[in-house]
């Protein structure tokens, strides 16, 4: 006979402890949720030394001599002369004087307009607040406008929908000072509604948001229309007019946000378009702000403000850049795991 042999137990690994090696570099591992802010970080310090090395090389670059270039149309006297010398360093070699500069705007330091006498932070101080209120009331225009009309019409008749799309296609094709034209020559010259210029009187904020803004509700119209009428057609909006719910609720609950999206996307371009026109509009309605100064800089070749003028305007697209990206995390939640 032979023996019984024992029964053998189970055998369990022992679960593997980590060294201490392993732990520190696990402590030391940056979290997963700071690598989108870093990475923005990064592309914002990227975007504005960009447009301050562009800005200082288009000063080195352009044909003449540099102090000839920073004193423009202004007073040419020995003194001045001396002045932008030591204030630029232009005795010390390129590099020294390429990283002084740096140095400078990293303090706030936008440089001086030796035309003006004035620091050019001062100079733009002094003009952002009715750039800043003409801007915002024209994207408020533009958005109001663009929501009620694609709302209006988005699934509806063929003739309405038309229509709207003549409208928004004729916003889109005339040039901004041709809408500020019209709207001049109707509501202040012939009716008398509103001021013809001036910043002092809100009634006079009105015409020039509506020449910047009709524009970008043309195109944000077509966009959030499309978005809009697709979103209907998914089967979440069929599961939800099952439930009993409206179409009017369907739209606002469920369809509006899946159309924001693309929209959001055009925010930076009508960012853009929102500067760029304030140049022109400002100076046709006769308003104070960052566009007359640039315009009137541009043409007495007041290079600190220009230069300052370029900066700043990089500054202001990382910023609704950075603002974009918390706003699509917002509007899709399967962006916030990303």
């Amino acid at each position: 006979m032979t023996a019984a042999l024992p029964d053998r137990q189970p055998t369990t690994s022992a679960p593997t402890t980590p060294s201490p090696a392993r732990r520190r570099v696990s402590a030391l591992r940056a979290p997963a949720w700071l690598g989108a802010p870093v990475r923005r970080l990064v592309s914002a310090v990227a975007v504005l030394w960009a447009a301050a090395t562009t800005a200082y090389a288009a000063l080195q670059l352009a044909p003449g001599d540099t102090v000839d270039i920073l004193l423009g149309d202004g007073a040419d006297t020995p003194e001045i002369r001396a002045q932008i010398v030591a204030e630029w360093g232009l005795e010390r070699p390129g590099a020294v004087r390429y990283l002084s500069y740096l140095g400078r705007l990293l303090h706030g330091d936008l440089g001086r307009s030796y035309q003006l006498q004035r620091d050019v932070g001062e100079v733009l101080a002094g003009q952002v607040g009715p750039t800043v209120r003409l801007t915002l009331a024209a994207a408020a225009v533009g958005v109001v406008l663009a929501l009620v009309l694609a709302v209006a019409t988005a699934g509806r008749s063929v003739w309405p929908r038309r229509i709207v799309s003549a409208a928004e296609l004729v916003a889109v094709s005339v040039p901004q000072f041709v809408i500020g034209i019209v709207l001049l020559f109707v509501f202040s010259f012939s009716l008398g509604w509103f001021p013809v210029s001036g910043a002092a009187d809100p009634q006079a904020l009105v015409l020039p948001a509506l020449a910047l803004g009709l524009p970008v509700a043309g195109v944000l119209g077509q966009v959030l229309r499309e978005g809009l009428e697709r979103a209907l057609e998914q089967p979440f909006a069929v599961t939800a007019r099952s439930r009993g719910l409206s179409e009017r609720a369907v739209v606002a609950r469920h369809a509006l946000r899946h159309a924001l999206l693309p929209a959001v996307t055009l925010t930076g371009w009508f960012t853009g378009v929102l500067l760029g026109g304030a140049v022109i509009t400002e100076a046709l309605f006769g308003r104070p702000g960052l566009g007359r100064v640039t315009m009137q800089a541009v043409g007495a070749k007041d290079m600190p403000v220009v230069m300052a003028v370029v900066i700043l305007s990089a500054a202001v697209y990382v910023t609704i850049s950075a603002l974009l990206d918390l706003a699509y995390r917002l509007i899709d939640p399967r962006l916030r795991s990303a």
